[in-house]
């Protein structure tokens, strides 16, 4: 599903050049559930960028579902983001004006799908996350946990091929990101594709596969 070949993203800072990524090799089936681990400004948010087609490398090539992605327009980029791709961040990025029942919505609205059809899958969602009870709630009225339920809630809606989630355990206690990582493993066993990020060797030890990388380089590790 996911092929990275000898990919690298380049900065220049001042007279220095530092790669984010250096010539990168990894590949991750339909179905897995992968960790990727390393350090802060090893690399891991330059991969999840390009893998969540929010960046391009410079050099390589980045191939998604067989398709090489430089063939992709910036307006075909946004499509597959949207329809095949389920963001979780460890923020969140809910709206605060909006309930959890809207935040969830949102994609939707973007896809044109119509109001019976988004009413029908926002419930099932957040049925899903265990937060129906809560959908009228803004983000402020939720505890971190419940927020990160409705953003898995939000991934879920569109129904993706791909969970991209990126230190979603970050800002919660050990016992609500344990109930967190537990929502991923039910993901995974319906049979979803999970790529998770995380600097947490715990977390990182809760995937079928560690992918390891410092410095921009990558190297597999065996669990």
């Amino acid at each position: 599903m996911i092929q990275l070949r000898d990919v690298s993203k380049i900065y220049e800072m001042g007279q220095d050049t530092v790669y984010a990524l250096n010539h990168a090799n990894i590949q991750i089936a339909k179905g897995e559930f992968v960790s990727i681990i390393g350090p802060s400004g090893s690399g891991k948010s330059t991969m999840m960028n390009i893998i969540g087609c929010l960046d391009t490398a410079d050099s390589g090539e980045y191939i998604l579902d067989g398709v090489p992605m430089k063939e992709y327009s910036e307006r075909e980029l946004a499509k597959i983001r949207n329809k095949k791709i389920g963001f979780i961040f460890q923020d969140f990025n809910l709206l605060p004006r909006l309930t959890a029942e809207e935040n969830v919505e949102l994609p939707l609205i973007y896809q044109g799908v119509p109001v019976a059809e988004r009413t029908k899958r926002v419930e099932e969602a957040l049925d899903r996350v265990g937060l129906s009870h809560r959908k009228f709630h803004k983000p402020a009225e939720l505890s971190g946990g419940q927020q990160q339920r409705v953003s898995i809630a939000r991934a879920l809606v569109t129904t993706p091929t791909l969970f991209l989630a990126d230190e979603p355990t970050g800002n919660l206690d050990s016992k609500t990101g344990e109930e967190i990582m537990t929502l991923f493993h039910q993901l995974h066993k319906a049979g979803n594709t999970i790529v998770l990020i995380t600097h947490d060797q715990y977390i990182a030890d809760e995937a079928e596969r560690k992918i390891y990388i410092k410095d921009g380089l990558v190297k597999e590790v065996k669990i």
